[in-house]
């Protein structure tokens, strides 16, 4: 298992993983477009396990400054609850440390409770405040 940062060969295989994930995405959430603005926006901060040359995980992060988000944590079926989340968070705060980073905020949808475990395995914890959004144009 390898845990490096994301490269430009690497676009068809985390394409297919987050498409394995969310077959049906909303207009606003398909995989190469997410992946090709996140790349011309905010370069870097984006992750991938890689598993005998097949990408099997990624974690994709941003930061503003003041404030490091995770966007999301993608690992197949066939290879979760083997701690690449884990490693691939581990990686990803590392990298956002190196940039000053000093709070790190991520969401998780309802019910999803096996993603709220493991965060709080890795020392998330739950805030009390409101996550509101707006979908913009489109």
């Amino acid at each position: 298992m390898n845990i490096r940062s994301y490269r430009p060969e690497d676009r068809a295989g985390i394409i297919r993983l987050w498409e394995e994930d969310d077959p049906n995405p909303s207009p606003w959430n398909r995989a190469a477009d997410i992946l090709d603005n996140k790349q011309s926006y905010q370069p870097g901060l984006l992750f991938i396990a890689e598993d005998s040359g097949t990408i099997v995980g990624s974690t994709m992060a941003g930061y503003d400054g003041r404030r490091g988000w995770i966007y999301s944590v993608v690992v197949a079926p066939s290879h979760r609850r083997q701690g690449i989340a884990s490693k691939l968070l581990a990686l990803a705060e590392q990298e956002l440390i190196s940039l000053g980073c000093t709070k790190l905020n991520l969401q998780v949808r309802d019910g999803n409770e096996g993603a709220v475990k493991l965060y709080e395995s890795l020392g998330y914890r739950i805030e009390p405040r409101v996550s509101m959004g707006k979908r913009l144009g489109r």
